[in-house]
């Protein structure tokens, strides 16, 4: 039997597809309704998270945040069964994960970190992407049970906490592309360029594919062989920033970036490639 504590809208995805391959499933969530809400699929509903950990093999939690984990796993830890694995896809704190990765080891709970890529319809359609590291023996025998729960475990090493740290990462990269996302629309509306025909552009035109040639151009310092130099970039940027301008339409993220154009163009480096302006970061 598995439990799950923690029913929102990526929890009960993956409660919900536990329950289509037949797996008797007890769940609790702080908002009850939220639990109960499962019960027409199979679900059985407790009270308190130790009532449903109780006689549990596995036990998933799909929390909120650091503090919610280690509160709830208090409060289950009464009904813990002897050899029970926490499996928890929190998106947490790396510091955090590798307390408690210590703390309920040293307690003889055999903890295993596995955040996600993924959002509610991929949890219920078991697709995208689980995240994991820490102690390799234990991922190991998890792992045939992560895998039926996503497209793709990913496996980062004996670090505890570096799977909490790539979920960071990604979500990072995301936040990163709808700030830039803003900064289109917003371009777009002062060019008077209608959004579907932006749409439509992107269905074709992919820069994401150039993501790994960046990155490494970045992590090696190749400059001396611009693919876009620094001056055309930056003037690039500044008729971006004057169309919007003339439109009283705000960007928020080129200005940011053109500012850092300025200092490296000042420092010389105007035939370089533009990706230049990451360097700080690595160095």
């Amino acid at each position: 039997m598995i439990a799950w504590l923690g029913t929102g809208l990526l929890g009960s995805g993956f409660v919900r597809a536990l329950l289509k391959r037949g797996e008797p499933v007890h769940v609790w969530n702080r908002s009850r309704n939220k639990a109960q809400a499962l019960e027409a699929d199979g679900a059985t509903v407790f009270t308190d998270p130790a009532g449903a950990v109780r006689g549990a093999a596995r036990v998933h939690l799909c929390l909120s945040d650091d503090s919610a984990v280690d509160d709830v796993l208090e409060l289950a830890r009464p009904g813990f069964a002897e050899g029970v694995v926490v499996v928890d896809h929190t998106t947490t704190s790396p510091a955090g994960t590798a307390a408690r990765v210590k703390r309920w080891t040293e307690r003889g709970v055999a903890f295993q970190h596995a955040p996600v890529f993924m959002g509610p319809p991929n949890a219920l359609a078991r697709t995208g992407f689980m995240l994991a590291s820490g102690d390799e023996a234990l991922f190991r025998r998890l792992e045939p049970e992560l895998a039926q729960m996503t497209g793709k475990v990913l496996y980062f090493g004996p670090v505890p906490e570096r799977a909490a740290g790539m979920k960071l990462l990604g979500n990072s990269f995301l936040i990163a592309m709808l700030a830039g996302i803003s900064d289109l629309l917003a371009l777009a509306k002062s060019l008077d360029i209608p959004s579907r025909e932006v749409v439509a552009l992107f269905e074709t035109f992919n820069p994401g594919a150039q993501l790994p040639a960046r990155m490494q151009r970045v992590l090696t310092g190749d400059y001396d062989h611009p693919s876009w130099n620094l001056a055309m970039a930056r003037k690039d940027a500044r008729l971006m920033i004057e169309a919007a301008g003339r439109a009283n339409v705000p960007l928020h993220v080129m200005p940011v970036a053109a500012a850092e154009m300025d200092r490296w163009l000042a420092a010389g480096h105007a035939a370089d490639d533009w990706t230049i302006i990451a360097t700080p970061v690595i160095r």
